[in-house]
């Protein structure tokens, strides 16, 4: 017998006439890349543009103090709701955006992930309006339980009502950069976070300060000045998803609004919620703790905690860059290849934070220099960085992990590691408290509590099964009935 049929057809035009083979593929780089050199290829934008968002934590803080010690104090209280506002908006519900996008991808489809794109808008609109009823109707107890009063409280208060009045910004913000994330665009998310940074430092100081016919709005023209550069920033990326030049175009025209979109997204992004709110409530109460000691004390803290912020951003950089490179391993089902994602990306994180933390460790007045000149001050901090800064690279690593997993849509382990630290935080400050313990003994808790952290994400990724549940398949029958049985039905 011939061998000619095991054989390809070659196809042929009518003249019989070979036709070009079809064009190769186009590889993603994403999924067949080399990691190392891909990871830090979308890793370097994000630093650049966090970098920026540290800038503008510094310049809010300067400008603000031209106001007066008042506005100081009225913008630190209100600080932790902002903070709390856009990290549950960028990296954790930003994060669930990415990775169910970057999964429907890497499984090839591409219709859903334009589906998904769109229920991402929706939750983003709908959790802004959450925060904004919730803060124009709450805000002013809630601030006032946070400890404002007098004019404090009110420079608070008029700061939070313009805020939130326009939360769905953040919110839709930060929905749209989850969504270019996903589809492994890095560099025009970070555009827009750098450009608005520039923004909100020239609006919210003209604003705020007045200058020539402009007049001093006070702490409403510094919140002002972040919705405005928040508002330019969805209409850059806006324009760019609906124009068609992104991967994933959100789809509007036929859209039926569907739960398991919702699902998809909720699962990583409601979950990965609770992460942020829980380090909120782990730094308020190693807060209070601390500030039984005095205030040289807890402004000491305070500048070594300034520095555990700049260095997350770091680790926020390469984890955020780690979600659509694993979300799409995991949609092509190349579990090995996701899993590498994540140890590098927790590698280069753990190396990258701790080696920053570690020379701030030996020189700490590199650091505390910057921020203030009272000798008590700057005892405090030193003792501070001395004895915690070493172990912030096991912060850059849990942050890491925290990432890959919502990649691979299996974020509750993370969040449990984090239960754990608030936990350990609480009952060890409580134990320090009742036997008379040192604010060095509140350092070290510190320190250890991140080493908890740091160790429970990585056991947590390594105890999760990150393959996706298969189906078990129904029995085949035959289409006809079996000869012998059609012969007993005849007879």
């Amino acid at each position: 017998m011939s061998d000619i049929g095991g054989l390809a057809e070659i196809p042929v035009d009518k003249d019989e006439r070979p036709l070009p083979l079809p064009a190769a593929s186009v590889r993603n780089a994403l999924v067949d890349g080399p990691i190392l050199r891909t990871l830090l290829w979308l890793a370097w934008p994000n630093v650049i543009a966090l970098s920026a968002g540290t800038c503008v934590v510094i310049a809010e803080t300067s400008y603000i103090g031209r106001l007066g010690v008042e506005s100081l104090a009225a913008m630190a209280l209100v600080f932790p709701v902002v903070i709390l506002t856009m990290t549950m908006s960028g990296g954790a519900m930003g994060g669930g955006v990415a990775s169910a996008i970057a999964r429907s991808l890497g499984a090839g489809d591409t219709e859903r992930a334009s589906a998904l794109a769109t229920h991402a808008l929706l939750i983003g609109i709908c959790f802004g309006l959450t925060f904004m009823l919730g803060m124009l109707i709450f805000g002013r107890l809630l601030l006032e339980v946070l400890g404002g009063r007098g004019n404090v409280l009110a420079q608070a208060v008029a700061y939070s009502q313009i805020f939130f009045g326009g939360a769905v910004l953040p919110w839709l913000m930060n929905s749209m950069a989850g969504i270019l994330r996903g589809t492994g665009n890095m560099k025009l998310p970070s555009a827009m976070i750098l450009s608005s940074a520039i923004c909100q430092i020239i609006l919210g100081g003209t604003l705020g300060l007045g200058l020539g016919p402009i007049p001093q709005f006070g702490m409403r023209g510094v919140a002002a000045g972040s919705l405005i550069a928040y508002l330019i920033s969805i209409s850059v990326m806006g324009w760019y998803l609906f124009s068609g030049r992104a991967r994933v175009v959100p789809k509007i025209r036929g859209l039926r609004i569907r739960a398991p979109m919702f699902f998809d997204i909720l699962k990583v992004g409601a979950v990965s919620c609770l992460s942020p709110l829980q380090g909120v409530l782990t730094i308020s109460i190693f807060t209070h703790l601390l500030a039984g000691f005095g205030t040289a004390i807890l402004a000491g803290y305070g500048i070594g905690a300034r520095l555990e912020f700049m260095l997350t951003s770091v680790a926020f950089s390469v984890g955020i860059a780690s979600v659509p490179m694993i979300g799409m391993a995991i949609g092509a089902e190349r579990i090995a290849r996701a899993r590498r994602i994540a140890w590098t990306a927790g590698l280069v994180s753990f190396i990258s934070v701790g080696a920053i933390a570690s020379v701030i460790a030996v020189f700490p007045d590199l650091w505390v220099t910057i921020f203030t000149h009272d000798e008590s001050v700057r005892a405090a901090s030193r003792q501070y960085l001395t004895t915690a800064a070493p172990c912030y690279a096991f912060i850059g690593l849990a942050m890491s992990m925290y990432f890959s997993s919502q990649g691979a849509a299996k974020v509750v382990g993370p969040v449990l590691a984090q239960s754990a630290r608030l936990l350990f935080i609480g009952c060890g400050g409580w134990y320090l408290s009742a036997h008379g313990a040192t604010p060095a003994n509140f350092f070290t808790l510190a320190a250890a509590s991140m080493v908890v952290l740091g160790v429970l994400s990585c056991s947590s990724v390594i105890l999760t099964r990150w393959d996706p549940k298969r189906q078990t398949a129904a029995p085949i029958r035959p289409a006809l009935p079996r000869v012998g049985a059609a012969k007993e039905a005849g007879a």
